[in-house]
């Protein structure tokens, strides 16, 4: 399904999140601060002179549309946090991108989901396990969604491709990556759902992996680990799906073997342990998908465009350091009303002058 050329407000959006400085969390703060992507890019230089950090480079409406464009001819379309056929579970989760590009089936984010990832170097049992779950979940009528890497996600994916699959990939939507997927990704382009957050033409580095498994997490009612190492990224997903509220769940295996050793961990600490697709379905089944109201998930109305007394943005600035405090903490202490808090830890963060961390906690970068 090929996207159309974008509306004004669509490449405002685009032209929003592809800008300089702009992550999740400052892209919804601008958007429940002002109402619409045009105010704030409008607004963002004079937030960051407020903030006393140099002017950033704004994306533009030609970067936008040749994107949008360069999308539509892979015949992927955009889709926008708060429209219908962005994925519900994913608009609830903390750092949802606010854009995503997707090809395939768009009806199978209405369906409930269960990630399963695991190891790159899985044993040929793991393996084999793990696609096993995939189809039976698939029968029971479970979307699965995977990273598309090596070991357990390709034998997830095979699995469940007849079924319902999506497929989360760290670079662009039409890089290939790993090679030997080739086939496999364009499978899933045309059976599943392929989703990538980074621009067309990226190419995946290490940092855009544990970026991509927190959308893996967020897809997904609970997340199922077959065969991690300690500090494995599926361990990282594993964390992003409890930091969501989401449920977690890991396969045991032997204590002789290492790539055991992180599923064995997470069902010491209470993940359920899972030796059959009918342990992930009686898990989920008190959970259900709320569906995220066409618009923009929650956006406040927007505050007054006015100046911050210098008494006040001060005080907000004397209470944080580079230790991560809670904002709400930040509001208690500091006894100004929360849009005034929130402005200024914007203005600071479109300044570069402060860090966003999980659990809604901020700190002052060094």
């Amino acid at each position: 399904m090929a996207e159309a050329a974008g509306s004004e407000d669509r490449i405002q959006r685009l032209r929003l999140i592809r800008s300089e400085g702009i992550g999740p969390a400052t892209y919804g703060e601008l958007m429940r601060r002002f109402g619409s992507a045009a105010a704030a890019l409008d607004a963002i230089p004079i937030l960051v002179e407020r903030g006393g950090g140099r002017a950033p480079r704004l994306a533009s409406s030609a970067d936008a549309e040749r994107e949008m464009a360069r999308v539509a001819a892979f015949g992927a379309r955009h889709l926008f946090i708060g429209e219908a056929d962005y994925p519900p579970l994913l608009a609830e989760a903390e750092g949802a991108p606010p854009a995503l590009i997707a090809k395939g089936q768009f009806d199978l984010c209405a369906r409930p989901a269960i990630a399963i990832v695991g190891a790159r170097n899985a044993s040929a049992a793991a393996c084999r396990f793990a696609r096993q779950l995939a189809q039976r979940l698939g029968e029971a009528g479970v979307v699965v969604v995977s990273g598309l890497a090596r070991g357990i996600d390709t034998a997830v994916h095979d699995g469940s491709l007849a079924t319902g699959t999506i497929a989360v990939v760290a670079g662009g939507i039409d890089v290939v990556y790993p090679p030997e997927n080739e086939a496999r990704q364009h499978a899933i382009g045309d059976q599943g759902l392929l989703l990538a957050e980074q621009p067309p033409g990226t190419e995946p580095h290490a940092r855009h992996f544990p970026v991509r498994n927190r959308i893996i997490a967020g897809l997904a009612l609970g997340t199922v680990v077959v065969e991690a190492a300690p500090k494995s990224g599926s361990l990282i997903t594993a964390r992003y799906a409890a930091d969501c509220g989401r449920e977690v769940m890991a396969v045991p295996g032997s204590p002789l073997d290492p790539r055991a050793q992180g599923c064995n961990q997470l069902i010491r600490d209470g993940a359920t342990l899972v030796q059959s697709a009918e342990d992930i379905l009686e898990a989920i089944r008190p959970f259900e998908i709320r569906p995220v109201a066409e618009g923009g998930p929650n956006y406040d109305p927007p505050a007054p465009d006015s100046d911050i007394a210098g008494a006040d943005r001060q005080a907000v600035i004397a209470l944080l350091s580079p230790t991560p405090v809670p904002v709400d903490e930040l509001i208690r202490q500091s006894g100004l009303a929360p849009a005034i808090v929130q402005t200024v830890l914007l203005e600071l963060e479109l300044a570069r002058r402060l860090e966003r961390h999980a659990g809604g906690r901020a700190s002052l970068v060094d």
